[in-house]
């Protein structure tokens, strides 16, 4: 494989606050806004949007972190462009204050921001024309959440920019800059990749990654520890560890695995202003990828360095999987992708074989290969509930001798086929799914 597991870790592990589409939207905003000539935020008088439909699925009712709750597609373009700062990528919206929330809401109140769904564009796409007076600027995001790859100014093409993609750079809220590469490329790459080059990729792993991928792992369990202190969301956490607590479910290393992802899903999509370490360009992808994993390490007691191998073929593992369903599609990758990420990773944390690794993905990925994507809303705790429990339970199958057979629907001979094959349904079967799950979504708004 051409790239080295720091090239994924980097393309594919990052910071988010908030959910990742609104954060894409307001982060193409405030990048087209950066281009105009210096002027105040109630100069700008005019934002439209083109947006690919699962952007638009994903950003249509999660709440936005530090707006109290608020949501909307119009709204977190309207906040990027007056107070979001491009250069902190997919953190854009740390700087918000109260008063750019109220100044925003009332933009969009007077019809100043125009929404236009892209109905058949396939893959991520977000576009932003930004009108101040006689000037446009124009900002376009593809691929990844963060991926931008054109800037415009009154019709010229901006080509040497810090924000643009092909200068292989970013920056995070600490100012620190970090190389990037060619995430299209990654992907390609990814596709192609065997369960042993995965595995063997975990080896790879440096004392730097791993003290990266540790930080990621305090970075969820902050938002689980929120989760369970705080009223956020559906309280699926919190309710889970209420119903052990009464004694009517077991305190088992799958229900601890349950208890903490669901509470971190509650915090976050309730819009809780701390980060989540993303996996894969989702901040709940990152939850389910890592926090499951750092659950069974408490319980058996791991090591440091081997909760965090174990996490780092977690990423792994759900980056593959991702390249193949694509970067946004019907699945709930939530639950397919870093769900299996997680069981492997757990299989590796319990000292699974390489062969034991394969059978845990391929158990997980039959179990939850129809589990649907109905945008981002609170109730995605509910289905990191679920993939949390069920990472734990095919490892464990896994390590005890039950997998799943290439007889049964479509489970192939390999992991590596079983995974191309959920990739199949979810890039081409699931298509008109995506199409009508789009539509149930946009009638109740507009009955």
């Amino acid at each position: 494989m051409e790239y080295t597991v720091k090239d994924i870790l980097k393309l594919e592990v990052a910071p988010a606050l908030g959910c990742t589409e609104p954060t894409a939207i307001a982060l193409g905003a405030a990048a087209a806004t950066s281009l105009l000539p210096s002027i105040p935020k109630n100069k700008i008088d005019s934002i439209e949007l083109w947006l690919d439909p699962n952007i638009f699925k994903n950003g249509l009712a999660v709440a936005i972190p530090g707006t109290g709750g608020l949501s909307g597609l119009d709204l977190a373009s309207a906040i990027g462009a007056v107070a979001g700062d491009p250069m902190l990528r997919m953190e854009v919206l740390v700087p918000i204050t109260d008063d750019d929330v109220k100044f925003a809401s009332k933009f969009v109140e007077d019809g100043k921001v125009k929404v236009n769904l892209l109905s058949d564009h396939r893959g991520l796409y977000v576009k932003t024309a930004i009108k101040s007076g006689q000037d446009c600027a124009t900002s376009t995001i593809e691929v990844l959440h963060d991926n931008i790859t054109t800037l415009e100014l009154n019709g010229e093409q901006i080509t040497n920019h810090p924000l643009l993609n092909n200068t292989n750079s970013k920056k995070d809220h600490n100012g620190n800059r970090k190389n990037r590469g060619n995430a299209a490329e990654l992907e390609k790459s990814l596709k192609q990749i065997t369960m042993s080059e995965i595995i063997a990729l975990v080896d790879e792993l440096d004392s730097e990654d791993l003290d990266f991928i540790e930080h990621g792992i305090k970075m969820n369990m902050a938002l689980s520890n929120y989760g369970l202190e705080n009223d956020c969301g559906l309280q699926v956490g919190a309710t889970l560890k209420k119903l052990a607590d009464k004694g009517l479910v077991s305190k088992d290393m799958i229900h601890n695995a349950r208890v903490l992802t669901a509470a971190a899903g509650d915090a976050r999509m309730s819009g809780a202003r701390l980060p989540a370490m993303s996996s894969a360009g989702s901040g709940n992808h990152g939850l389910t990828a890592i926090i499951p994993v750092k659950a069974v390490a408490d319980y058996i007691g791991a090591k440091r360095d081997d909760l965090c191998r174990a996490v780092g073929l977690s990423h792994i593992m759900t980056a593959c999987i991702k390249a193949h369903t694509g970067r946004l599609a019907a699945i709930c990758a939530c639950s397919v992708a870093a769900g299996a990420g997680a069981a492997a990773g757990i299989t590796r944390l319990l000292g699974g074989t390489s062969e034991q690794i394969g059978y845990a993905v391929e158990n997980i990925i039959e179990d939850l290969a129809g589990v649907i994507c109905d945008g981002a809303k609170n109730s995605c705790a509910l289905k990191l509930d679920t993939a949390a429990g069920a990472a734990v339970q095919a490892a464990l199958f896994a390590l005890n001798g039950l997998n799943v057979k290439m007889t049964d629907g479509i489970v192939g001979e390999r992991p590596e086929k079983t995974i191309r094959n959920i990739g199949i349904i979810s890039s081409q079967g699931m298509v008109e799914t995506d199409r009508v799950i789009l539509k149930i979504m946009v009638d109740k708004i507009i009955k």
